[in-house]
This record gives structure tokens, C-alpha cells and sequence, in this order.
């Protein structure tokens, strides 16, 4: 089997979203599985926003050089940011005979049942996000009407560079 590409994302970097947590399993699926590593590629970024996501972007790349044949994930939510996202890139690697592997919910794309499977997935993880931030929204416009404050605080700094960077973070 030719080598594996592994990515992780995380959206924010705190103790409890710490990439190490998912490439740690990933690295033993892989061993246990006797799959050898291409690369490892990590983002730290939220999943709809691609501009930062240049890990990603370079897995792409390096897919369509023919670095590896099969990308390793831990679960659907760390890859997609939306079912189009999902089928526009499995497009891509099935064009490219570039299996895809989440750990977590035990499928891969080298099967019509794994397939299915993870199409079905995408489906429930948009619906997890839509939820979630509508019940944002709403916890929002709640606060807004009790004249609370309902949004994070603006990040002030006296170096203009900085503060410029900072606002794109965030």
C-alpha cells in the first residue's frame, strides 16, 4: 500500500482542542493497520474557513502530485465544512483513486457501503452545525433584547499592524 496522508484540524488551540489528540489516534490506526505516513497535516482553523486552512490546501496539492493514495482523518467534521464541500473533494480523489478514511465512524471510501455511509454523515453534521448556530442566533437576539452584551468584546491594541491581525482572527 502506497504511503497515507493524516490530517487533523482543530478550531481553536486550547487544552481541549490540541490536534496531537487526533493524530496520536491516527498515527495508531496506522500502525495497527501497517500504513505507512506521506505526511501529516494539520490546520487550525474552523472548517468553513478555507483562507486559513492552508494545510489542507497543501494535502490537495500533494494529492494531485500522486503522493499518496489514501487520506486519513478522525472524524467527518475536522475534513468538511458542508456535504458540497464533502462530494466536490471525494470527486477529486476518486478521480484521482485517492481512498479517504475516518477513524472514528469506521468507513472508507474504497467500499459503495463506506460511501453511502459517510454521505449520510455529511448530511448529519451539517445539520449539527445549522442547529448550533442557530442556537447562537437565538441566545444572541435573546441577550440583545435583556440589553446584555451578545457579543465578544473588541480586542483592542495600540499597534495597527496587530490590531488589524487580530480583527481577522477573530
Amino acid at each position: 500500500m502506497s504511503p497515507a496522508a493524516l490530517y487533523a484540524r482543530v478550531s481553536t488551540v486550547d487544552k481541549e482542542q490540541n490536534p496531537e489528540n487526533q493524530l496520536f489516534a491516527l498515527r495508531q490506526y496506522c500502525q495497527a493497520n501497517e500504513i505507512s505516513i506521506w505526511r501529516e497535516y494539520v490546520d487550525k482553523a474552523t472548517a468553513r474557513d478555507l483562507r486559513r486552512r492552508t494545510s489542507w490546501k497543501r494535502l490537495l496539492d500533494d494529492a494531485a502530485r500522486g503522493r499518496f493514495d489514501t487520506v486519513i482523518c478522525w472524524k467527518l467534521d475536522r475534513v468538511f465544512r458542508s456535504p458540497k464541500h464533502m462530494y466536490d473533494t471525494m470527486k477529486v480523489f476518486t478521480d484521482s483513486e485517492i481512498d479517504f478514511i475516518s477513524t472514528t465512524q469506521q468507513f472508507d471510501t474504497s467500499t459503495a457501503h463506506g460511501r453511502f455511509v459517510m454521505g449520510a454523515l455529511a448530511l448529519m453534521a451539517e445539520l449539527e452545525s445549522d442547529l448550533n448556530a442557530e442556537r447562537v442566533r437565538a441566545q444572541q437576539e435573546n441577550k440583545k433584547a435583556q440589553g446584555l452584551p451578545y457579543a465578544r468584546p473588541r480586542l483592542e491594541t495600540k499597534d495597527p499592524l496587530l490590531a488589524g491581525k487580530m480583527q481577522e482572527m477573530f
